[in-house]
């Protein structure tokens, strides 16, 4: 630990967004640069905690080795910190700028005071290096000769290339869309996750020795025996992109949209400058609503104000969370409390208020005789708690409203992977149509097909899909060699090397 006192002396200090009036005019990212000073500050509040929660079970799901690159960017050592960064996070310019920080939940100085900037810190490490020259291909030395089909390119599937070229194999990434990334690249806004950051890592891979091929889609366009045959193994990891819908009343009104299709198309427009007639869908002077909060729900509202729109509100079901942790949600827990996000902020600086309404449940889309949308009819709820400690919601009488939108957003989650290809090889799914792999396994009920990330545990975060890539990867590497030297969830890749 750098400075044993330094928790006692620092307040916490996040590194700013810009200013919302000013980012709300691009789409380029919206954060500030990093200042070595106040990230070597922030550094020395890190505790150096005898059990470090933020790097445990409840904290990174890639058990990053915080405290750890904390102490080494408080003593100004870089280019040890990105070295000690890249053990166990193969994108950490991915986690640094998208990830919720589940370790900053459990940070222990956030029992008692604001934790540690632990993103902030990761974001700046990656960047620098990048900066520096420090991240460089590095292929491998010897090929194994194996060859592994990779169907998806998000995180998850990235993950699992990246590690097992590392390790010799040829491997294949197949991407049906016209770009690798999968939610990295369309899911998530260039102002979070600039499409240039995606881009260089990738350079990295294919000069590595990974090989990406975009518009294939795997099952349709090639079929999985085909990948069987000519290849060693195969991996699934093709994400969890069937949306939720919401099955009401004048629900094939023109202008409702799921919230995917709205923030693809703008990343190839706005973007990348992709000429789109047909599926570009524009916010530009109409009243939004936006229906689900989380994530994808704010890219939908920082979208749509980038567009123009002449209003913008957010429905939730649920009620405001609280500012503080409630008694029935603890440290070392994710707390469920209220946060204010970069689309929130836009929104109250364009229109002077928070876009959020909670407790709404909507009821019927208001069409007009063209079968264009017109509004939406809501009613307030309300939740009680039943003797057995679940939640119970009931309809408030009298609180209907319409709503006017000529465009709504249905940002609700997602229900599991798309079934065609676990069809096409009678793969077993889950309750929840995941497709069924035990979590250390990955193996599928078909000989040499492996699943990891979203479609094998459901919508998640994407920590949570490198970390599945990552034992996905390792677990291949297993059934094709008999043993790896991959690190397996709590290993460094020298541990892995030592037998640990």
């Amino acid at each position: 630990m750098g400075k044993p006192t330094g928790f006692k002396e620092f307040d916490r200090e996040k590194v700013p967004w810009r200013l919302p009036v000013v980012r709300i005019n691009d789409y380029d990212e919206i954060y500030t640069e990093h200042k070595t000073e106040q990230l070597k500050t922030q550094g020395a509040r890190c505790m150096d905690c005898g059990v470090p929660f933020c790097q445990s079970a409840s904290g990174c799901p890639i058990d990053n080795l915080i405290p750890e690159w904390n102490d080494l960017v408080y003593n100004n050592r870089w280019k040890e910190a990105i070295e000690r960064l890249h053990k166990t996070n193969n994108f950490p310019e991915f986690t640094g700028r998208v990830c919720p920080a589940p370790c900053e939940g459990s940070c222990v100085l956030g029992i008692t005071n604001p934790p540690v900037t632990i993103k902030n810190i990761e974001n700046a490490i990656v960047d620098r290096a990048w900066e520096e020259g420090w991240i460089t291909p590095e292929p491998p030395e010897d090929r194994t000769g194996k060859k592994i089909a990779i169907v998806g390119s998000g995180p998850a599937g990235l993950a699992a290339a990246d590690q097992l070229n590392k390790a010799g194999h040829l491997v294949t990434v197949f991407e049906r869309a016209d770009r690798i990334g999968g939610l990295l690249q369309y899911g998530i806004p260039n102002m979070k996750l600039s499409k240039k950051a995606i881009q260089r890592r990738l350079d990295k891979m294919t000069a590595e020795g990974v090989t990406f091929k975009t518009g294939v889609n795997v099952g349709k366009d090639i079929t999985p025996a085909e990948l069987r045959e000519k290849f060693d193994a195969v991996l699934l990891a093709c994400g969890a992109t069937k949306p939720r819908d919401l099955p009401i009343s004048g629900r094939e009104a023109k202008g409702v949209h799921f919230a995917m299709d709205f923030l693809t198309a703008n990343t190839q427009k706005s973007v990348h400058g992709d000429n789109l007639t047909d599926t570009f869908i524009s916010a530009e002077g109409k009243d939004v609503i936006v229906i689900g909060g989380g994530d994808t729900g704010t890219d939908c509202i920082g979208t749509s104000i980038r567009h123009g729109c002449r209003s913008l509100v957010n429905f939730e079901l649920l009620p405001q969370p609280p500012v503080d942790r409630a008694p029935d949600n603890p440290w070392p827990e994710w707390p469920r409390v209220f946060r204010v996000d970069y689309g929130h902020e836009e929104a109250e600086a364009k229109f002077g208020k928070d876009p959020r309404e909670y407790q709404i449940l909507s009821k019927e889309f208001l069409v007009d005789d063209d079968g264009k949308l017109k509004g939406i009819k809501t009613v307030n709820v309300e939740w009680t708690k039943k003797d057995d400690g679940g939640w119970q919601m009931s309809e408030v009488e009298g609180s209907e409203k319409d709503w006017p939108a000529q465009l709504i957003l249905l940002a609700m989650g997602f229900l599991g992977p798309e079934q065609y290809v676990a069809e096409s090889l009678e793969l077993e799914t889950d309750g929840r149509s995941n497709f069924q792999a035990e979590h250390g396994k990955f193996t599928t009920n078909v000989e040499g097909v492996f699943a990891a990330g979203d479609c094998r545990r459901g919508q998640s975060l994407v920590v949570w899909a490198i970390n599945e890539g990552r034992g996905a990867a390792r677990a291949i590497d297993i059934f094709l060699e008999g043993s790896s030297c991959l690190p397996a969830p709590g290993q460094t890749m020298g541990t892995a090397l030592a037998g640990a």
